[in-house]
């Protein structure tokens, strides 16, 4: 069982990510950018000549790894660990390029009870090896599924807030994406390379027709719908982007991004798979 103190107290070593125009125009592809390799709005996001970077690269720089695996005094059972929610803010156009250097802590750890679960709150702080500057902030929610009950030891903290809900109104803005069946090829290269997403009979021992994509290629698919719909095919003028992952999306499958102006700034939004009417991304949350 999860050490309550133990966990909260970890931090991350310095972890020094240098990445090239190369890396961001992958990232790009892997979500299914530059389908249309005509569309000049497409070709910032994958061709080095005058290339902008989707915030939601932020996501997958700089990481610790699976952490949770290999700190075995933790008590983090890591089989039964689920990617629940993703954020990033952006204090700075994300470079893309450069080298940025990430440290990663444990900022919340909320006990549901026995046979409920725990949910465990990390936070990885961005910086610029150049100046030192902030550049963004990504918090992820992970469910540890086989830890609940873990207070009883001592230990525990209050929920946070919990996300606005998606309005029950008619979208403002729909846009179908579709995602390639190579898609999780591609994107494990931008550094998760769980077998789950490529292997077949993985895929199958944990309860799978075949290999899924990667929860985070999803929420970046969405990111670049709320760009194209809201930023003017704009990344830079992202601040905040948020969502909680709901259900697993196949390579192939179209993504339908459906949101809302919610206030000065700021857009709601949520996601289905179009072929199974499923939504895969709840109570999303953009900055503008």
């Amino acid at each position: 069982m999860i050490d309550y103190e133990r966990t909260k107290a970890w931090r991350s070593a310095d972890v020094r990510h240098a990445y090239t125009t190369r890396d961001t125009i992958l990232y790009a592809l892997g979500l299914g950018a530059g389908q249309n390799p005509t569309d000049a709005a497409e070709l910032r996001l994958c061709y080095e000549r005058d290339l902008l970077a989707l915030p939601t690269m932020a996501a997958v720089l700089a990481s610790p790894g699976f952490w949770m695996r290999d700190r075995n005094e933790l008590g983090i059972d890591f089989v039964k660990l689920v990617h629940g929610e993703q954020a990033v803010t952006i204090h700075r156009p994300l470079p893309v390029a450069g080298t940025l250097v990430g440290v990663s802590r444990v900022t919340r750890i909320v006990d549901k009870g026995e046979g409920k679960g725990a949910v465990m709150s990390v936070e990885r702080r961005l910086t610029d090896e150049s100046d030192g500057a902030l550049v963004a902030t990504a918090e992820q929610t992970l469910f540890l599924r086989g830890d609940g009950g873990f207070s009883k030891n001592g230990g525990g903290d209050e929920p946070g807030p919990p996300p606005p809900a998606t309005p029950e109104t008619a979208p403002e803005f729909t846009l179908d994406l579709a995602t390639r069946p190579e898609a999780a090829l591609i994107y494990r290269l931008s550094g998760d390379i769980n077998p789950l997403h490529v292997d077949p009979g993985f895929a199958a021992k944990a309860g799978f027709p075949r290999p899924i994509l990667h929860g985070l290629a999803t929420y970046g698919v969405a990111c670049r719908a709320i760009v194209k719909g809201f930023c003017g095919d704009d990344p830079t003028r992202l601040k905040r982007f948020s969502a909680r992952l709901t259900s697993p999306v196949f390579p192939g499958e179209t993504l339908r991004v459906e949101a809302w102006r919610s206030g000065e700034g700021a857009v709601a939004f949520r996601c289905r798979v179009v072929e199974r009417d499923l939504v895969v991304l709840a109570n999303g949350q953009a900055l503008l």
